[in-house]
């Protein structure tokens, strides 16, 4: 529609308003029709927005990488998004990045990764080939404290991106912080481990960090206990 046409059916709406209001005729300023027309030809001219850009793993590590959203990213060396297969079996996720995470920018590198590979060896899980690994926070904490509650809530959207895209039979939470982030749940893994769990249609099992079984041995036994729970769930169907 040009200018004259806009104008044309301006003026008789106005005709009809006045008529409707009593009949009296009122003076109006007219818009800038030639304005709105060059405007109107330029959005038909425009081309046809794209289809969504799908997510991926590179993109999520890349923004992590840049991420800016919280204090810790303040004195990190490096950003930890995760490391596995695109197409794993399994999920573990851990609390966040120590020294030597922070350091190499790949998850649970140090003793407690150590003995978190072999716990894995045990069931038949790998993070060379069918398990990912990812932290609820990408930074490491100063000194190794706990993530504090909005730094885990600045990084949760990543590590939820993460779960949808590789869509693993179950996700094995390390830990209280790990536990606490995606279930919600202010309880210690005493009381969360050994039941089967949910986050947002994903099985969880909390077992205690392997952390926690480099300091106390008394772990091992329940530990090892879920580990077999878990293999039950992850385990390739004949």
């Amino acid at each position: 529609m040009n200018a004259e046409e806009s104008r044309e059916i301006w003026e008789s709406l106005g005709v009809i308003e006045d008529w409707l209001q009593g009949g009296v005729r009122r003076r109006r300023e007219p818009p800038d029709f030639e304005a709105l027309s060059a405007r109107g030809e330029a959005a038909r001219a425009a081309p046809a927005p794209g289809p969504p850009v799908a997510d991926s793993l590179e993109a999520i590590a890349r923004e992590v990488e840049n991420c800016r959203a919280c204090r810790l990213c303040e004195k990190r060396r490096r950003a930890v998004p995760g490391q596995g297969p695109a197409s794993p079996l399994a999920m573990v996720v851990g609390e966040g990045p120590g020294a030597e995470e922070d350091a190499q920018g790949l998850p649970f590198v140090g003793p407690a990764g150590k003995l978190l590979d072999k716990m894995l060896a045990s069931i038949g899980l790998s993070r060379g080939t069918n398990c990912f690994i990812a932290n609820v926070v990408k930074c490491r904490p100063p000194n190794n404290r706990d993530p504090a509650a909005d730094e885990q809530a600045a990084c949760l959207g990543y590590l939820r991106r993460q779960i949808a895209l590789l869509r693993p039979r179950a996700i094995l939470c390390a830990g209280r912080i790990a536990a606490g982030a995606l279930l919600g749940s202010a309880q210690g893994v005493g009381r969360l481990r050994g039941t089967w769990r949910d986050f947002e249609g994903t099985p969880v099992l909390v077992t205690y960090h392997p952390s926690a079984l480099l300091r106390d041995e008394s772990y091992k036994r329940p530990a090892w206990e879920d580990l077999k729970l878990f293999r039950e769930r992850v385990s390739p169907r004949p």
